[in-house]
């Protein structure tokens, strides 16, 4: 597993609430056009399959960061995802496993047993991302890629389809992969602003590949109480390796900065909302600790505890300092998910029998990229995940709370009324390259 990242500004943010290959004669999608789910009227607001849904997300999104935060390649670095992307595309791909491969998977991302609960759940959430708002942008899409002479089972293409908005599009993996890896990389530029790009490197599609699984996710949203950039003033920050960096620091500090707040004697939360309307309410949430080490607050870090920060947030006057940032991740994860209790799925033993009737496939790269960036106005995030399947060899791969933001922090980017977690990360470096 690599990791790219690109000058980056620090933080780390979690955001919130927010295939089927190619058939003989079957019908080839459009490059370009987005087809995701849309509500229905009368359909109920937060059904169980949706919040059973947004739980498996969430739980994944804390097991994913543990598993990041302790890997050696990472050390005291930033880390940067969307926990909704990865499995949202891992979702697509379980459609299609059997057996031992299903049970792995399902158990990694705590996908329901029941089928329908899952779909369900996918289709409600993915619509309600794709509402249109006229205060912030939410978008996801998903999409799948084909080897045009490899014969997918209509059933698994249809559910990619139905349930997930993945359309199918044919393309030429054995003679032309490089043209293939173009066109994919090129939907994901169109889906995110072009935030996320080269998602696919050089080399990772070639004429063993079958089928390639993306999902793309895009927000961008303003704050509802902007920072004054004349109020930005370079500070000092205490890193994760014990070093200082000076970092732009934005404040809030006037009378009308009252935030959701509240803090333990080990750490403090802050909630700072964006822009919203209609059915979502997109909060950045920020965890910092009392003192400069984030590895007590990481082993208490658990859906239990962001649920009760949320319970106990009150909003009440806080002189707020966080510093602006932009940066990009870049994880390949099969040794990761491997090590997360999905070995499976990554060896030719592997059971993706749903997908063509015949088995053989197995996964050979998951790719997860993602983009951030925090200033005065508000935040722009963005990432994409390519799960690529294909045959062949195997190859492993007191007073007023000050909350000041200097030394490293918990971020993570929710939907307040879902509770489905979008982004989340840790920024130990705000300037690290």
């Amino acid at each position: 597993m690599k990791r790219m990242t690109v000058p980056l500004l620090t933080f780390l943010i979690m955001i919130m609430l927010f295939l089927a290959g190619c058939t003989d004669g079957g019908q080839s999608g459009h490059f370009g056009l987005r087809q995701t789910p849309v509500l229905q009227p009368g359909i109920q607001e937060n059904p169980p399959s949706f919040d059973k849904v947004v739980d498996a997300n969430n739980r994944f999104a804390l097991d994913l960061y543990h598993q990041l935060a302790r890997d050696p390649e990472y050390g005291d670095g930033n880390i940067f995802f969307s926990p909704f992307s990865i499995s949202t595309a891992l979702a697509i791909t379980y459609e299609g496993a059997r057996g031992h491969t299903a049970d792995e998977i399902r158990a990694v991302f705590h996908f329901p047993d029941n089928t329908s609960i899952l779909r369900y759940g996918y289709s409600d959430l993915i619509a309600q991302n794709n509402r249109e708002s006229n205060t912030s942008t939410l978008r996801t899409a998903n999409a799948l890629w084909a080897e045009k002479t490899y014969a997918f089972l209509p059933d698994y293409r249809e559910t990619a389809e139905r349930y997930y908005g993945a359309r199918i599009t044919n393309l030429d993996f054995v003679n032309a992969p490089e043209d293939a890896r173009v066109m994919i990389n090129r939907w994901v530029e169109g889906e995110t602003e072009n935030r996320i790009r080269d998602l696919l490197p050089r080399g990772v599609i070639d004429p063993t590949t079958c089928l390639v699984i993306t999902n793309a996710i895009y927000f961008k949203g303003t704050w509802k109480k902007q920072f004054e950039t004349e109020e930005t003033k370079d500070a000092a920050f205490r890193t994760g390796d014990g070093s200082t960096v000076q970092v732009p620091m934005m404040q809030r500090t006037d009378e009308n900065a009252t935030f959701g707040y509240m803090e333990t004697g080990t750490f403090q939360a802050l909630s700072l909302p964006y822009e919203s309307g209609g059915d979502r309410d997109i909060s950045m949430l920020l965890i910092l600790p009392k003192d400069d080490s984030l590895a007590a607050v990481e082993r208490s870090f658990d859906i239990d505890l962001t649920q009760d920060i949320q319970s106990r947030l009150v909003e009440q006057r806080v002189q707020v300092y966080i510093p602006r940032f932009s940066f990009e991740t870049k994880y390949f994860l099969p040794r990761v998910l491997s090590s997360m209790g999905m070995p499976l799925a990554f060896t030719p033993g592997a059971d993706f029998s749903g997908m063509d009737g015949r088995g053989g496939l197995f996964i050979t790269n998951v790719i997860h990229q993602a983009f951030v960036e925090v200033n005065e106005e508000g935040t722009e995030a963005a990432s994409a995940t390519a799960v690529i399947l294909g045959k062949g060899d195997f190859h492993p791969a007191e007073g007023i709370p000050v909350f000041r933001a200097d030394h490293p922090f918990i971020v993570l980017i929710q939907d307040k009324k879902s509770g489905a977690i979008f982004f989340l990360g840790r920024v130990s470096n705000p300037v690290l390259a």
